[in-house]
């Protein structure tokens, strides 16, 4: 079966050192070209990894017809704008998260989408795609902790670096857009429905005005979700799931390496069983998996209204930290 011929606009690290090196083990994905506003940039980074085109503008490579898909890991301020052009373009696109910066937006880019039936567009959280995911529901499915009730997540990082995008407000920086909207999506996916309420606490960085310690509650039909995510604090990833009879552990939910294996713990009273699961490609799975849908002419794997579920959960976390944040302003 042939490959997609995929060009990715921006050499942003996460797409340098993660994503275009597992895409290009991929079976159905193959990266041709690459684009910054800076050719430069774009050359050398094509030469380190053996993409075979460049281009000095955005603009350039939409406008190559050998391109069938783009990858867009661009700042988050960024996403509605290159993913309408990119569809106006006629690829297809798999953007990095968050999808957008609101609900708004992201309901904007559905809206957008659907005037272009015949292309995709998918957030790329490459999470959902390792194999420990399946493994840990298929554990709740077959009743190993009982009835489920509660989970929580924790995700940390220490970055004070005031040039850092991650740190820069109107770029879409903060703990919640950046790692928090993990712990909302595998809230979302272990429970298998929406949250019908949600608060939150935030706190903002005084200098750099973005949320650098956040925590939410999610309300589900059957039980509730809590999660901690943090620009400044020690690094930390950590997920628990509890049942009625027992609970699960997952040591290193969201980023494990592809050579790395992931552990998974099950409680039931005084036992604790280890599953190792196995090193999963899951940047190379995501690549392949959207790669196939093209091929297939499939849905999506994740459709683009599950980016705005999860955006609207982000929004009402920080809508309902309004008061916390004036207080800190």
């Amino acid at each position: 079966m042939k490959k997609i011929i995929w060009g990715v606009i921006s050499t942003a690290q996460i797409g340098l050192n993660k994503v275009i090196p597992a895409m290009q083990k991929g079976e159905y994905s193959s990266i041709y070209a690459i684009a910054s506003r800076n050719l430069v940039n774009a050359k050398s980074a094509a030469e380190r990894l053996g993409i075979p085109v460049t281009y000095g503008s955005y603009e350039e490579l939409l406008s190559d017809s050998k391109i069938e898909a783009v990858y867009i890991p661009l700042p988050n301020h960024l996403h509605i704008e290159w993913i309408k052009k990119s569809l106006d373009a006629g690829k297809h696109v798999l953007c990095e998260k968050p999808i957008a910066l609101n609900s708004k937006q992201a309901g904007e880019i559905l809206s957008y989408a659907e005037k272009y039936p015949m292309l995709k567009v998918q957030e790329a959280f490459m999470y959902r795609h390792h194999l420990q995911w399946q493994a840990v529901n298929k554990l709740i499915h077959d009743g190993a902790i009982g009835e489920l009730r509660n989970m929580h997540s924790e995700f940390f990082y220490y970055n004070v670096n005031p040039r850092d995008i991650r740190n820069i407000p109107e770029f879409g920086g903060g703990a919640l857009l950046d790692i928090g909207c993990y712990s909302i999506s595998v809230s979302r996916l272990i429970f298998g429905s929406e949250p019908t309420s949600v608060s939150g606490s935030v706190e903002l960085d005084p200098k750099m005005k973005t949320d650098r310690l956040t925590s939410g509650i999610l309300k589900f039909k059957n039980g509730t979700a809590t999660f901690t995510c943090s620009t400044q604090m020690h690094d930390r990833k950590f997920v628990e799931i509890n049942g009625t009879n027992g609970r699960i552990e997952v040591e290193n939910p969201f980023t494990p390496g592809s050579d790395q294996s992931c552990k998974i713990t099950l409680c039931q009273g005084s036992i604790r069983k280890e599953i190792i699961v196995e090193p999963c490609a899951h940047y190379t799975i995501q690549g392949d998996l959207f790669s196939l849908s093209i091929l297939n002419n499939t849905i999506a794997p994740v459709p683009l209204s599950d980016a705005l579920a999860n955006m609207k959960v982000i929004d009402g976390i920080f809508n309902s930290s309004f008061v916390n944040i004036q207080n800190l302003l």
